[in-house]
């Protein structure tokens, strides 16, 4: 059969991937992706699955069965997936081969989600892969679609018994659904309500990319698997926190979405705080998703509200005008197609983050994240306390910078610290120097995409980096109150920043004023 093929294919030598074929192989299921026809699913989930194919970390009864409006055939829907993995994976002319064998598990039925016709058809089709490829009746259902067809896809799945196994303790069902989960915190609950009432709250993975990202889970092996930094992971040693999610990419088709989320909605609510919660979490019992999940939301459940009140002391809101990004001249938001010209939506978000408990008590946490900044980075920077007494008094020339620990998650993910050593001669002069750790550089190879670690984690059964319901609401209640005065505030407040800069004015005076400021990234 074609989905055998898959795994009887040489594949290259790639110590990180290597290490995840240490993980056993998933059972033989069925992944229906609805939205089969969309960006994400050309450009994120199947190159994912075509590298765990290649890899050889799929099971050999394993098909993907792509759902959408469009009118295809089997062989059409393959070779418009051809076509995307040439343009978004790295493949050579000897992966030919790997390609054929991995489209021909590809499978497609035209399904319009709304309409609940289609559903009967789609679980006949399953069972038929079940006799002819040897799924074994699993079932994972991967949501890219706009989110106002989540509540429709996931009723019309449990209507027809496709939420459910037929035998629990042989089979399973999963879904995966993408964000954003909600618009406020009133619609997550409901989407909860929904989700968890089909599916059960363990069959549910919420995906954050962010969270699959290799120095997002180095975090926890940092912190919790050297005996020198989590002793001096808390107030006592940390003078502030920061983390950075910027990108130098403007709207890039998203123009109706992003005027309805906006920045806090899109990058804050999700990818920030749930970075946050990983930062300041306690080292959990075991590790195991319970407790780690338990943990994260302990963690969520101390970060201080920011009332409507004080969200102008807390936070910033920009948007960005014409500017130039390397190099070249970029329109303001407003004149981006699809885009209010009087449009108010914040294209740039900086907060001013407490988290309430003894390990954090008065320790701030600065987030900001923004679209065309100077380029595209992800970081968090700890910055340590400076000495309590300076020894070398009046022999030293120039400010000693205070200790600096980075965790980098994009693009060149890696850690860095940063002390301060004798500069060779005769004086005392004292200089910042970096001790460097690369993924590339270490280990000779880059490391899985996040979609590959997460789709692979999704089949095993393994949600520790998904999202629970608890956390999805407790980021909602964090981020409401903002949104509301922000709402309530129209175009006062919003601040304005050139394309290409790193952010508005406002955003440097909220964290200059308490003597600290933005690291130069």
């Amino acid at each position: 059969m074609a989905a055998t093929a898959i795994n009887t294919v040489t594949t290259s030598t790639n110590p990180l991937r290597e290490g995840m074929r240490i993980r056993r192989t998933p059972e033989p299921c069925a992944v229906v992706i609805f939205g089969a026809s969309g960006d994400l699913t050309a450009r994120k989930l199947i190159p994912a699955l075509y590298y765990l194919a290649r890899e050889r970390m799929l099971p050999s009864g394993f098909t993907v069965v792509g759902c959408s409006r469009s009118q295809l055939s089997h062989e059409q829907y393959r070779e418009k997936m051809r076509a995307a993995l040439k343009e978004h994976s790295k493949i050579s002319e000897q992966d030919a081969p790997i390609i054929e064998s991995f489209t021909n598990s590809l499978y497609y039925l035209p399904l319009d989600s709304h309409r609940p016709d289609g559903y009967g058809p789609l679980a006949e089709f399953l069972k038929q892969l079940d006799r002819e490829q040897g799924t074994s009746g699993n079932r994972m259902y991967y949501l890219a679609t706009p989110p106002s067809s989540f509540p429709a896809i996931i009723k019309h799945l449990g209507g027809v018994g496709l939420a459910r196994p037929e035998d629990p303790e042989k089979n399973w069902a999963r879904i995966v659904i993408e964000k954003p989960f909600g618009h406020d915190l009133e619609s997550a609950r409901e989407l909860n309500r929904i989700v968890t009432g089909v599916f059960g709250e363990q069959n549910v993975y919420r995906i954050d990319h962010y969270l699959g990202k290799e120095t997002v889970q180095n975090l926890l092996v940092f912190r919790f698997a050297n005996g020198i930094f989590e002793p001096i992971w808390n107030r006592r040693y940390i003078d502030h926190i920061q983390i950075t999610v910027a990108e130098d990419l403007g709207l890039e088709g998203r123009a109706s979405y992003f005027e309805e989320s906006g920045l806090l909605r899109d990058m804050i609510q999700s990818h920030v705080l749930q970075v946050l919660s990983l930062v300041t979490m306690e080292a959990p019992a075991r590790f195991e998703a319970a407790s780690l999940r338990d943990e994260k939301a302990k963690a969520m459940r101390c970060f201080r509200p920011i009332t409507a009140e004080e969200a102008e002391h807390f936070a910033v809101r920009g948007q960005y005008i014409a500017g130039f990004v390397s190099g070249k001249r970029v329109d303001a938001y407003r004149s981006e197609p699809e885009v209010d010209p009087a449009s108010v939506t914040e294209t740039y978000a900086a907060l001013k983050i407490f988290v309430d408990n003894w390990r954090w008590a008065d320790v701030p946490f600065y987030v900001r994240s923004g679209k065309r900044l100077p380029k595209r980075i992800t970081e968090i920077s700890i910055q340590f306390r400076r000495v309590p007494h300076l020894l070398f008094g009046g022999e030293v020339t120039g400010a000693i910078e205070p200790d600096l620990l980075s965790l980098q998650i994009q693009p060149d993910e890696g850690i860095s610290l940063r002390f301060s050593a004798k500069y060779p001669g005769t004086g005392m002069q004292i200089r910042p120097v970096k001790m460097q750790f690369r993924y590339g550089e270490s280990f000779g190879a880059e490391p899985p995409s996040a979609y590959e670690t997460l789709l692979l984690d999704c089949m095993l059964g393994d949600n520790s980096l998904f999202t629970r319901n608890d956390s999805v609401e407790l980021a909602w209640e964090f981020v409401d109150p903002i949104l509301a005065r922000w709402k309530a505030d129209g175009r006062k407040g919003l601040a304005f920043y050139e394309a290409g800069t790193w952010g508005p004015t406002e955003a440097d005076a909220l964290i200059e004023r308490d003597g600290r400021r933005w690291q130069r990234l």
